[in-house]
């Protein structure tokens, strides 16, 4: 039961995360320039995909992901640093 709780937290902890960073984590501000446009225009049109935005959408998606999973490593890291310190101490 221990085992179950300590993944759901993981799963909500990450989760959590994502959510926190959707609006701090993205390539560029809401409105592009024109050279912005021109550039993921450029991009989406060598991938075959029509439309820019589906691209900018993924690619914001990717990059909250890779922040979301650095920030998790993170605070694992720390949570067992700490967890080793506490133990040592105690004994």
């Amino acid at each position: 039961m221990a085992t179950l709780a300590r993944r759901v937290f993981k799963v909500v902890l990450f989760c959590g995360l994502f959510r926190l960073l959707l609006p701090y984590v993205h390539p560029y501000p809401v409105e592009w320039t024109e050279s912005q446009s021109l550039a993921w225009l450029h991009a989406a049109n060598r991938l075959d995909i029509r439309d820019p935005d589906d691209l900018f959408f993924w690619v914001t998606v990717a990059m909250n992901l890779i922040a979301t999973t650095l920030a998790y490593v993170v605070i694992m890291r720390l949570w067992r640093h700490y967890r080793r310190r506490k133990k040592t101490i105690e004994g």
